[in-house]
């Protein structure tokens, strides 16, 4: 009896045992196959190790846009205040009281029209003074061409005399004395050099006579400036005068010179620009410039007309000046203006916006849609590049899809649906996944 309980007590520890075991294989298998659905599970969502997504797996809808070919062209806008093309403070040449003033603030004027006139009692005086100068030489010329007539008379007589005696004393001698043509031949020679004399006079009185003439044309010249005249078409900007001013002449540095106006053309201006040095070398005259004036919410046409040619060393910038014509005399001096100028430009290039680029160090990159709807990263080389668009030099076609959708979820090797972006200026986060 008792080896049969041993028996029986050792034949219910090893079924114990084995059912043990049986459970902890059993838990092994169960544990190893939560992994493998779990690794399966994560494989489905993430995509195989080709970088391709699974069947079912969602497909994301990204914006894209086409390779074009199109014209670019970079500006720089600088700023400036319009000035006249020309202005001036006119001055008198003389000195005078104003007589008459034709001229007021915001006069329109023509070139050579009468602003104002002086008086100049001095002046008025001398040009009498000049007349009756003129008078008295040419009565001296009148009086010095008598003499020289008369003088010239008696030569020709005297002479004549002198010439029939000696034709006589050289073919008849002897009917002639020798002494009475020797009186002739005196007499002939002092009436030649009395009637030279006279030549002489008569010249000297019409030299008299010119320098007259031209005082009097002088003080006619300085007694004309009497008469303010406009250089130059414009406006009047300021009037210093008034009738009745005694305004001193603008010629002598040391006298303290009034204007009677300020005169400004405006149907021409000029717009300073400082143009920075790195744009230097795109500065060409005739380029034309759009010079917008916010005051006036408009743009008018201008062109570059000249620049220094020189940048300056303290502010690294070159002088431009701009011409901006007006003949409607709509724009005024000192508005504030803003000056486009085109740099350089290209035409019939590929282009893709530049949203479409990215850039790691100095390698730059474009997610492509490929026919298949596969995405693939291309690298690319940029040319020209402007605030909207870049040129692409290499690494894209014409017609190819670029990404320009949102790209940080993206990865080359995944399947997407591209959706054309209809604005050019496509910007990221609008494309819905």
């Amino acid at each position: 009896m008792l080896v049969k309980v041993n028996m029986m007590t050792q034949s219910c520890n090893g079924s114990r045992k084995m059912r043990a075991r049986r459970s902890n294989t059993l838990l092994s298998y169960s544990l190893a196959t939560v992994v493998v659905t779990m690794a399966l599970a994560a494989s489905s969502c993430s995509g195989s190790g080709n970088g391709r997504v699974q069947a079912g797996g969602p497909i994301i809808t990204v914006g894209v846009t086409k390779v074009v070919n199109k014209s670019l062209g970079r500006q720089i806008t600088l700023s400036s205040e319009l000035v006249p093309f020309q202005e001036i403070d006119v001055y008198a040449k003389e000195s005078g009281f104003v007589k008459k003033l034709l001229v007021d603030y915001g006069t329109h004027v023509k070139a050579g029209q009468v602003m104002a006139v002086l008086e100049i009692p001095e002046l008025e005086a001398q040009l009498q003074e000049d007349q009756a100068e003129i008078r008295n030489a040419a009565n001296q010329v009148t009086r010095a061409q008598h003499e020289l007539d008369r003088y010239q008379a008696q030569y020709k007589a005297l002479h004549l005399q002198y010439t029939r005696l000696n034709s006589v004393f050289e073919s008849q001698p002897g009917i002639v004395a020798q002494q009475e043509v020797d009186d002739a031949q005196g007499k002939d020679m002092a009436a030649s050099s009395q009637a030279d004399a006279g030549q002489a006079a008569v010249e000297a009185t019409q030299s008299q006579l010119s320098v007259a003439r031209a005082k009097l044309t002088r003080d006619q010249s300085l007694f004309d400036y009497s008469r303010i005249t406009a250089p130059f078409s414009g406006i009047v900007t300021e009037r210093y005068a008034n009738l009745g001013t005694l305004v001193q002449a603008g010629t002598g540095s040391s006298t303290q010179a009034m204007p009677i106006v300020k005169l400004s053309q405006d149907d021409l201006f000029r717009l300073v620009i400082p143009v920075p040095e790195a744009y230097v070398r795109y500065i060409r005259v005739n380029d034309p410039v759009d010079v917008r004036v916010p005051s006036l919410n408009r743009t008018f046409p201008g062109k570059v007309a000249r620049f220094s040619v020189d940048v300056q060393a303290d502010t690294r910038t070159m002088h431009t000046e701009v011409d901006v014509l007006n003949p409607q005399r709509v724009l005024l001096p000192g508005l504030y203006a803003e000056a486009e100028l085109h740099l350089d430009r290209k035409d019939n290039i590929p282009c893709v916006p530049v949203q479409a680029l990215s850039h790691r160090g100095d390698k730059t990159t474009v997610l492509v849609v490929n026919a298949d709807g596969i995405l693939e990263q291309r690298p690319v080389e940029i040319g020209l590049e402007t605030s909207s668009d870049a040129e692409i030099v290499s690494g894209l076609n014409e017609g190819e899809q670029v990404v320009v959708s949102d790209r940080s979820g993206l990865k080359a090797g995944q399947k997407v649906h591209p959706q054309t972006v209809v604005a050019p200026e496509y910007q990221e986060g609008d494309a819905q996944q």
